[in-house]
């Protein structure tokens, strides 16, 4: 259960004023943690979806935290550096994913990484891990986890781009720090920035589609939109289609959790 859930505002206002470039179809997906089956099951409903969409170039941004928590980290970075979903993806990066490979340089990252679900992830590549739990062999850990990571894995980690843009929108995994260029925005702040971003209510330079902070349902506010619903513990894995001036949601059902 994530007892840190936000409540979107009811007031929050559906701006229309967006606009990508004609032609193309944005899918946003937000935080995956380990959830392949809903990694999967979103898939098809992309695909899905596309067949009424024809003459759409489609492309699909995954906005981060593809590992922890879950219960297969590693079937979900197969899937993904394998290309194997319905329309081309960009691969955003997320604190998670930049944790890790931070602990594959340094194994005292492990301190922090093992508090918020990489024992999960270790696990997922067939590590032991009952010496890490007890706070100890960390270094066996990271040696194993370099010799499990095939190198199209390890390739995907290290290539993900921490932010993508298109038309009036602009992905990351946590936010922006406001009042502050887009072009100019600083590694960490894309990665972790949570409280300054989301309690900024005036306006950026595009709305800014993110994860990062888990919410009941999408929170769409007029500078922003995010889709972390906590996939890992609802079972709601939600998708931010957009086309033109456009806006729709397609997401997991809590019945899969």
């Amino acid at each position: 259960m994530i007892s840190f859930l936000r409540k979107p505002p009811r007031n929050a206002a559906l701006s229309k004023e967006a606009l990508l470039p004609p032609g193309i179809r944005v899918y946003a997906i937000g935080d995956i943690h380990g959830r392949l089956d809903l990694l999967t099951a979103l898939g098809e409903q992309i695909r899905e979806d596309c067949l009424h969409l024809p003459s759409l170039e489609p492309i699909a941004v995954f906005l981060g935290d593809y590992i922890d928590r879950g219960p297969d980290s590693a079937g979900v970075i197969e899937k993904l550096a394998n290309g194997d979903f319905p329309v081309p993806i960009v691969a955003l990066r997320g604190n998670h994913e930049a944790t890790l490979l931070r602990f594959l340089e340094d194994e005292t990252a492990l301190d922090e990484w093992r508090l918020y679900g990489g024992l999960e992830t270790l696990v997922s590549y067939g590590i032991d891990v009952k010496n890490v739990m007890r706070g100890a062999e960390y270094a066996a850990a990271q040696a194993a986890l370099r010799e499990a990571l095939t190198p199209k894995h390890l390739s995907f980690f290290k290539e993900s781009k921490l932010s993508w843009s298109a038309g009036d929108y602009f992905f990351c995994h946590a936010g922006i720090r406001p009042n502050i260029a887009l072009a100019r925005q600083q590694e960490h702040d894309l990665l972790w920035i949570r409280q300054e971003f989301n309690d900024y209510q005036g306006p950026h330079e595009k709305i800014i589609v993110h994860g990062h902070t888990p919410v009941v349902e999408p929170e769409v506010l007029p500078n922003r939109i995010n889709l972390d619903t906590g996939a890992y513990a609802t079972g709601i894995l939600t998708c931010l289609a957009l086309e033109g001036r456009e806006r729709k949601f397609i997401a997991t059902t809590r019945a899969m959790a």
